[in-house]
């Protein structure tokens, strides 16, 4: 997917009758959370659940796509947005991490996978790109591969990497705030 299109991929949100975003607040802590799923079933499993605890919900409350680069634009005092992964993206995670011999139980965001063996350049720069679907990364390795007219000989078994989305951007705005306190920009690197 080209950056465009990442950044348009959608992410599902629940909306009541009113076509506002339904926040889930707790009881003890007074604190809002904002809900995006990956799957649009994953929110309308959610949907259900609500309708079933709240009378407000049944009524013309719905389930809507978000631009993913919309959320990250989100700013609201008092509410937290989270992104909710897709199960089987999860499980894929965890998966790899054990391939490599770490013990994992559950995984603590949203996973996204890269490897080694796949690097674009662009004006003199190597990236590495990031996918939120294990089998994305997987059809882009063996793209390139068919590319190139060979088997990636750069690629091994477990040569793919997981990360969380929610680390990555964490390090990106500390990156961001120290280049900016020094008046410079760094290439970033994971």
């Amino acid at each position: 997917m080209s950056t465009p299109e990442i950044e348009e991929s959608p992410v599902y949100a629940l909306s009541n009758a009113a076509e506002e975003f339904v926040l889930v607040s707790g009881a003890r802590t007074g604190k809002s959370l904002g809900l995006f799923c990956f799957k649009r079933e994953d929110a309308e499993a959610l949907l259900d659940q609500m309708r079933s605890v709240s009378r407000e919900m049944r009524e013309g409350s719905r389930v809507v796509p978000v631009a993913l680069n919309k959320v990250f634009q989100l700013k609201v005092d008092g509410v937290a947005f989270r992104l909710i992964p897709d199960t089987h993206q999860v499980a894929n995670a965890i998966k790899e991490k054990e391939k490599i011999g770490d013990t994992v139980e559950d995984f603590p965001g949203v996973p996204v996978f890269q490897s080694r063996s796949l690097v674009l350049r662009s004006q003199n720069r190597r990236y590495r790109p990031v996918f939120f679907r294990k089998e994305d990364l997987e059809e882009s390795l063996h793209r390139a591969s068919r590319q190139q007219n060979q088997l990636n000989p750069a690629f091994r078994r477990g040569d793919i990497q997981v990360s969380i989305l929610e680390d990555i951007i964490n390090s990106m705005k500390v990156l961001m705030s120290q280049s900016m306190s020094r008046g410079e920009l760094q290439q970033l690197r994971f």
